[in-house]
């Protein structure tokens, strides 16, 4: 019949359009796989070498590639002070210095420095710590009577209250106290058992200055109350090594001193002890009698060695 016959080729094309769409689909498989970093790249390692121009085959060396610079550590504002030799100034009889950096640990001094002279004095700022310290650690405070005599033993440094306070320490157990916590290594308790012939060495009595300032010597809570009674010294203990620095400088620094004239040796002993923001510092002198000029004779020369070893901030 007419109406059910079909066009010639009609059959054909569905079956064409077919065969088509499966080349077209073939050829962007195909292509895909060509693409670096494809899914179905069958070899994507050896492509994206090939690529980059670095062979598969060579084993990966981290060390060989490019590491970023380590940034440089933050270098330290010198201390004020430089090592140097003294002999210039011409200082009679004995002497010695000793700079503890407090950041640091690090000392430099004369190389007589581990050699030791009494204290007189200066020792009673170790007294007054060790004191305030052991009422702490008992749990005690001081009356403000006791604070009174401790202020004038550091402030105008008072003997009779000085004895005092080192009795009631335990006197030659305080030294040795002093060496133990302070870690000193050249000094030793005198042969009489007094304060005023501690022996102590100049690299000792910055280390005991460190001592006072980190808070192994009083205590956590009376550190901050000795070093300003510290900055407070006055009269005529207030000499030595802050007199080198500028007036507004010297009001910051820490010191206790200690003057004594030692008839069995004939000599005077004149001893500086100072704590600045970044440094601890220890001056020993000992004159002959026969060289003249007392206790101020050595009280200048603290000041004169002092003065000498500090940097040209010019």
């Amino acid at each position: 019949m007419a109406g059910n016959r079909r066009r010639p080729g009609s059959n054909q094309r569905p079956l064409m359009f077919t065969a088509v769409a499966i080349t077209l689909v073939g050829l962007v498989l195909v292509s895909l796989r060509l693409l670096p970093g494809s899914p179905l790249d069958p070899n994507p390692t050896s492509r994206q070498a090939a690529a980059s121009g670095r062979s598969t085959n060579a084993p990966t060396d981290r060390s060989s590639r490019s590491q970023p610079s380590p940034s440089p550590s933050p270098s330290l504002e010198p201390l004020p002070f430089t090592a140097q030799n003294l002999d210039s100034l011409n200082i009679k009889g004995w002497y010695s210095w000793a700079v503890l950096d407090k950041r640091t640990g690090k000392i430099i001094g004369s190389k007589n420095m581990a050699e030791t002279s009494t204290t007189a004095s200066l020792i009673k700022a170790w007294v007054v710590a060790d004191y305030l310290r052991l009422s702490a650690e008992a749990g005690k405070t001081p009356s403000d009577a006791k604070l009174a005599d401790a202020t004038q033993i550091i402030r105008d440094s008072d003997n009779t209250r000085a004895q005092q306070f080192y009795e009631s320490v335990g006197s030659s157990a305080s030294i040795k106290r002093l060496i133990s916590i302070c870690k000193l290594t050249d000094s030793k308790v005198a042969s009489d058992g007094g304060w005023s012939r501690t022996n102590l060495s100049p690299r000792d009595t910055a280390r005991l200055g460190l001592c006072i300032d980190d808070g192994r010597a009083a205590g956590p809570k009376w550190t901050k109350w000795l070093l300003n009674e510290m900055r407070l010294v006055r009269g005529v203990g207030d000499f030595g090594i802050r007199k080198a620095f500028p007036a507004a400088e010297q009001k910051q620094i820490a010191i206790k001193n200690g003057w004594i004239d030692r008839q069995k040796e004939q000599e005077y002993h004149v001893n500086c002890l100072a704590i600045g923001d970044t440094w601890t510092m220890g001056v020993m002198v000992r004159t002959p009698f026969s060289a003249g000029g007392g206790w101020e004779y050595g009280m200048k020369a603290c000041q004169k060695i002092t003065e000498a070893l500090l940097r040209d901030k010019t």
